[in-house]
């Protein structure tokens, strides 16, 4: 095959929606084989390196591992902040026939994880700290299996994957400002909100150069990482104050958004997959891996989202509040239903979170949950849409002929 096909295939690779999750696969599968392997202690080195930033008394030091999760993920929730402002005014969630649905399955799909996991951990003080984990869903794994599986399947059923997944991320934002922040430091504070009023003032004088937003957003990252509040909340709330325009050709947010958005499908994600899925399983015995705290994420992923998610959508259908998406049977809601299940990076996210003081013991439990849960939920979904595509396929070609 020639270079000039090579180059095409990959082109049209990655302009898939499916592509960004099967990296993210690759990454996470290299991580685990590396921390298997007679390469692990190069494996934890790399993530243990250590990097400085100092200007005069300002000094930052931090081990790679955690560059990449205050650092990178800022960009990724940056992102996702552009995105859900953006579906607020313009898209999917601008009015309430298309929020209420999603909000429901959402909320659902993180508080029924919550009390499983809660129900299986509330007599260890520590252990609790992880309640949050099995409530996020992995938009980019879950639209990937969606694509790949579901090609047949009713475009209504994307729209709510995607909207469900969106009203998950405000809540993980939510969850993580509220429970996964502490020792605030006022002078800090003040900075970012110093900050952000100057992104507002920014907006308000309709500046069209991108350059003071990205100089002024770099300060209140710092500002917010000093500060004790969880510096990817900094990505999120710097988003809000973007200007943004219906028509795309004049949103500064829009062009941002698609001009990173290659970037956080294609290195942050699978950067962060990298960095944090490297499970040693190595010497480490079965009831050393499968804990409570494993048990309540597994449980959570695989049983509470997909619980809560269709308990949530079948109440509200039959109480009128909504009705099913376009074309969709419950069969398929249900698939759908599983794969939000799949919460890896988003909870390995907030497992390095919870567990941030508690060295390598939880946080292997973490990975192992994550992996196990997101795996069962991500299999049985596929399966489902798969099955239900295929019946589709079908009685669409017996129609043709």
């Amino acid at each position: 095959m020639s270079e000039n096909a090579l180059i095409i295939k990959w082109k049209n690779f990655i302009q898939t929606d499916a592509s960004s999750g099967i990296i993210l696969v690759l990454a996470s599968l290299l991580a685990l084989v590396l921390a298997n392997s007679p390469f692990s202690p190069a494996y934890n080195s790399f993530l243990e390196f250590p990097v400085s930033i100092v200007l005069g008394s300002f000094e930052i030091s931090k081990p790679l591992v955690l560059w990449i999760n205050d650092g990178l993920m800022a960009i990724f929730f940056f992102v996702v902040g552009l995105e859900i402002k953006r579906e607020l005014l313009y898209g999917q969630l601008a009015s309430k026939e298309q929020v209420i649905l999603p909000f429901l399955a959402a909320a659902a799909g993180i508080i029924f994880p919550a009390l499983i996991y809660v129900a299986l951990n509330y007599q260890d003080a520590i252990a609790m700290n992880g309640w949050a984990i099995p409530s996020a869903t992995d938009i980019a794994f879950a639209l990937g299996l969606f694509i790949i599986f579901g090609k047949y399947l009713p475009p209504s059923l994307k729209i709510f994957l995607l909207s469900v997944a969106i009203i998950d991320d405000i809540g993980a934002v939510i969850i993580i400002a509220l429970f996964y922040s502490s020792d605030l430091a006022p002078n800090s504070l003040l900075i970012a909100s110093v900050g952000l009023l100057a992104l507002l003032l920014f907006n308000r004088l309709e500046l069209s150069n991108k350059t003071p937003f990205i100089l002024v957003s770099i300060i209140v990252w710092a500002a917010v990482l000093k500060s004790g509040v969880h510096a990817t909340l900094a990505g999120f709330a710097v988003a809000l104050f973007i200007p943004i325009a219906k028509d795309k050709s004049e949103s500064m947010s829009y062009q941002i958004e698609h001009s990173l958005h290659p970037w956080i499908a294609f290195f942050v994600l699978p950067v962060f997959a990298f960095s944090n899925a490297g499970v040693e399983l190595i010497g480490t015995s079965v009831s050393q891996l499968f804990t409570p705290v494993s048990m309540g994420i597994i449980g959570g992923l695989f049983i509470g989202k997909q619980l809560g998610i269709f308990a949530a959508c079948y109440a509200a259908i039959k109480l009128k509040l909504c009705k099913l998406p376009k074309d969709a049977t419950w069969s398929q809601l249900y698939g759908v239903c599983l794969l939000c299940g799949v919460g890896f990076t988003m909870s390995l996210f907030i497992g390095s979170l919870a567990f941030e003081e508690q060295g390598l013991a939880y946080q292997t439990q973490v990975k192992v949950g994550v992996l196990v849960g997101s795996i069962m939920s991500g299999v049985l979904g596929a399966y489902l849409i798969k099955r239900s595509s295929d019946k589709l396929k079908i009685a669409g070609d017996k129609n043709e002929n």
